[in-house]
């Protein structure tokens, strides 16, 4: 009698904001969840946040058309700005899931990618530290000049760096790299980020947070997965960088 063929994982997708590719990447790698496919939104949707859930929706209906279909997805995204529409979403799809009719959803905790690499708790000391802080990631250091300089309209016009930072006190970067030549990197852009602004700069290493919880709980097996062919795990390197 030959031995029953394992059984492997289902497929999960986490559909996450752009700016988390390299973090979702490394924590895919670290944990070896091949069956994990990581799909990237643009991260400048973060400008027009009432934009978000809608896209999401949609990535999600071109993935199922294109014939990727999935049982449960994480969203690589906070509340980030979208007055509970992503929380409105996933019950929608859970409500819908429970019927067989759409992938059970989730998303990463809290109010904003701060919060979650942070976590909580450690966010909420930072906080009330100092309540007029400017926070960083790695992400938004290494792309100060794109994101906050001109995305803000401050390279155009110069008064609108006192509109925008006059009441900050402090710029913290929470960074999720360890030490070593990128570490550095990382942090000469948020210092001279925080330079520009005329303020001071505290740097915070936080590794990935509730982030990597999150990515690694829905990368656990379901036991009652059907036997299926398991590829090279698909991972879309779109808007690594905003445009």
């Amino acid at each position: 009698m030959s031995a029953a063929a394992p059984v492997a994982p289902e497929r999960v997708l986490v559909l996450a904001c752009g700016a988390l590719i390299n973090e979702l990447q490394a924590i895919v790698g670290r944990h070896a969840l091949d069956h994990v496919d990581v799909e990237c939104l643009p991260a400048k949707l973060h400008n027009r946040p009432a934009l978000i859930a809608g896209a999401v929706r949609d990535r999600i209906a071109r993935l199922r058309d294109g014939g990727r279909s999935y049982q449960r997805i994480l969203l690589g995204y906070a509340d980030c700005g979208t007055a509970g529409a992503l929380d409105d979403l996933c019950a929608e799809f859970s409500a819908r899931a429970s019927q067989g009719d759409a992938p059970e959803i989730t998303r990463v905790p809290g109010a904003h990618c701060y919060e979650f690499f942070a976590t909580a708790h450690r966010f909420a000391e930072l906080s009330e530290a100092e309540p007029a802080t400017f926070y960083l990631t790695d992400y938004l250091a290494r792309h100060f000049e794109l994101l906050v300089w001109k995305g803000l309209g401050i390279a155009d016009h110069p008064e609108l760096a006192e509109m925008y930072f006059g009441n900050y006190r402090r710029v913290v970067l929470l960074t999720q790299t360890p030490h070593g030549d990128e570490r550095a990197r990382i942090e000469t852009c948020a210092r001279a980020g925080a330079e520009r602004l005329g303020l001071p700069l505290d740097i915070v290493e936080t590794g990935y947070g509730e982030l990597e919880t999150a990515v690694t709980e829905i990368g656990v097996p379901n036991p009652n997965a059907m036997p299926i062919q398991l590829d090279a795990p698909r991972r879309s390197h779109e808007d690594q960088v905003p445009a």
